[in-house]
């Protein structure tokens, strides 16, 4: 076991004795979330450092799994729907299935109710540290303020995302003692307000030189460039933002590196996107990233990320036929051409809009979208080696050869009986991203057969979209020159040309290039969410020549004219084969607050957002720290 896993195996190891040392019960997770018993457990450094290991382990679990949580931040905005069209129950028509009441944390519905639980368990990992943070005997006032303010990093993580998210929420700055069911909503901007102070003072004392996985300087300035942008403070934004990039810690990666480097039929975005590569020290463009690996016996997700299971179109169905009728392809791990060990085998459910696979790629010089890193059905061959020995001559003509396009003479060619079904089963990908292959691929390794992808670290901050926050800075403020070259320099990157008319620069041309450059790692929805608010904040007009306020923010927002001018499915109400419809409403710009919360809150009031049953029983959030 080299250094650096041996570390990490430390470090969560001791993190599994930890969380075991004790629990006590709050309301605001449905698994009734446990806590550190701190007389016991978090009188030491090494205590301390391991509360920590288990916030970023916290965090982890929204890139992984099967339905992971990031595809429900997915498909509500303008990029991505739900494309699982052999249920009913998955989040589609929105308005029907959004509700309070409704299952919200499951594979075949949604992840609305895991981010409310999830979130809130962070906060919890993060106040444990923050309250017992005068326990252990430190070395150094830094050493101290180092954790202190990794803890509040990871607690403005969680914040920043809730609000967003669900808007007015509960603010807990404490670790419970004890059960509480007498809780209040808090104004968003109060929250946001009091992680920007926390995020100024870990930015004074978290530094660079840890380990991969733990709390950066670099990730604490990103994600307060967040905060700053989403309270309007665009001159803090630029600060925060300089202090990332300007700092001399971090760098775009323009050169080929790491273990593909010396692939010549690939180029630096396939290099910045391998599962080997992510956390090497050569990566200047890292700011905080997830670990989860196989060779760390504590310290990776069960299922693995399974990120090809989840992006890939469903297309081992049985229904891709040839024109006679035959079985045309096979996701036989050893096939003759094995597709599932090439490209993984997905079954649809993140499945991108035309908006995000083909109107935003116009630039036929983008690495993102060259051939070989981006896919299309028609780059997958005729496997099944059955066509070999075919009576039909025209079958064994196709063996080997691309798929068919489908048009209106030719159904047949891919479907059987006409069923077409190109929600799940006929998409372009972006392979470079998603492409995680098993280091254990030969050796019936249960995450590759079939193979959908397996442990592998993960991006969560990344310098590309630093450039992009800062141009959005820029953007609010006026300064479409200065925007713009910010966006120029992602896109140099990306072999992509240069955007040369300033006047050109909305917020629409970012959310194009975030939508370009950040697949599988932004959180779409919440940003989506947050431009809003600054939209309503500042009276701005958007693109679209609409102005917003904050007044009626939930039946007239940006985000729902974004989704439904980018998003086909929900603009044209799409049906899919079990007769649902894609809808979505203004109000989704808010997530409804689940009902078992509120419930278990009898003594208090946790509001309900705008356009959800319970919205009228809501009382004044609090607009002050308590």
């Amino acid at each position: 076991m080299n250094t650096y896993t041996k570390k990490f195996s430390i470090i969560f190891a001791s993190m599994a004795l930890l969380a075991a040392s004790g629990c006590k019960k709050s309301f605001l997770d449905s698994e009734q979330l446990s806590q550190y018993a701190p007389e016991t457990s978090l009188n030491n450094v090494a205590a301390m450092r391991a509360a920590l290991a288990a916030c970023a382990q916290s965090l982890r679990g929204e890139f992984f799994g099967d339905s992971a949580p990031l595809l429900t931040e997915s498909v509500f905005s303008d990029v991505a729907v739900e494309g699982t069209t052999d249920k009913s129950t998955p989040a589609q028509d929105l308005i029907t299935r959004i509700t309070p009441d409704a299952n919200l944390n499951s594979d075949d519905t949604n992840k609305i109710g895991w981010y409310w639980d999830g979130e809130f368990r962070g906060v919890r990992l993060a106040n444990t540290v923050i309250t017992n943070i005068d326990k252990p005997i430190y070395a150094s006032d830094a050493e101290k303020n180092a954790i202190l303010g990794a803890a509040y990093f990871f607690r403005a993580y969680h914040y920043y995302r809730l609000v967003h998210q669900f808007g007015d929420v509960p603010l807990l700055l404490k670790d419970l003692d004890g059960p509480r069911t007498d809780f209040y909503s808090t104004k968003r901007e109060v929250i946001l307000q009091k992680m920007k102070e926390d995020l100024e003072f870990a930015s004074k004392w978290v530094t660079d030189g840890g380990n991969r996985g733990e709390a950066t300087k670099g990730g604490v300035d990103h994600l307060l460039t967040k905060v700053n942008l989403a309270l309007g403070k665009f001159d803090d934004a630029l600060a925060s933002a300089n202090a990332v990039i300007n700092g001399g810690k971090y760098a775009m990666m323009t050169a080929r590196f790491g273990s593909t480097a010396g692939d010549a039929t690939k180029n630096v975005v396939w290099d910045m996107h391998r599962m080997d590569n992510k956390a090497i020290s050569a990566n200047k463009e890292t700011l905080y990233l997830v670990i989860d690996r196989e060779t760390l016996p504590s310290g990776f997700t069960a299922n693995g990320s399974q990120v090809m299971r989840n992006t890939v179109p469903a297309w081992h169905f049985a229904n891709v036929k040839t024109p006679s009728g035959a079985t045309a392809i096979t996701d036989a791990v050893t096939a003759e051409i094995p597709l599932t060990r090439m490209y993984g085998r997905g079954i649809g459910r993140y499945r991108g809009t035309p908006y995000s696979t083909k109107y935003i790629w116009t630039d036929n010089t983008d690495y993102r979208h060259a051939k070989g890193m981006w896919m299309e059905m028609t780059d997958l061959v005729y496997n099944n080696p059955a066509l070999k020995n075919s009576s039909n001559a025209n079958d064994r003509a196709l063996y080997g050869k691309p798929l068919v396009e489908y048009n209106s003479s030719n159904v047949g060619a891919r479907f059987t009986n006409g069923a077409l079904d190109t929600i799940r089963h006929w998409f372009g990908w972006p392979h470079y991203k998603v492409f995680i292959n098993s280091t254990n691929a030969l050796a019936n390794d249960p995450y590759w057969t079939p193979p959908r992808g397996t442990n592998t670290d993960w991006y969560v901050f990344r310098l590309a979209e630093t450039y992009l926050l800062r141009a959005e800075a820029q953007y609010w403020k006026g300064n479409l020159q200065a925007a713009m070259a910010d966006i120029n320099v992602v896109r140099a990157r990306a072999n992509a040309q240069p955007l040369t008319d300033p006047a050109a620069v909305t917020i629409g041309t970012i959310l194009d290039e975030r939508a370009r450059e950040l697949y599988w790692e932004e959180p779409r929805k919440t940003e989506l969410t947050r431009m809003a608010y600054i939209f309503a904040l500042t009276g701005k007009a958007a693109y679209n020549g609409k102005t917003y306020n904050l007044a009626n923010f939930s039946d007239n927002n940006f985000f729902y004219d974004r989704i439904i001018e980018k998003n086909d499915f929900y603009r044209n109400q799409v049906p899919t084969l079990q007769g649902v419809n894609f809808r979505i409403a203004p109000y989704h710009v808010l997530w409804p607050v689940p009902a078992a919360a509120q419930r278990l809150n009898p003594d208090g009031r946790i509001n309900q957002n705008k356009g959800y049953s319970g919205y009228e029983n809501n009382v004044p959030p609090l607009d002050k720290l308590q």
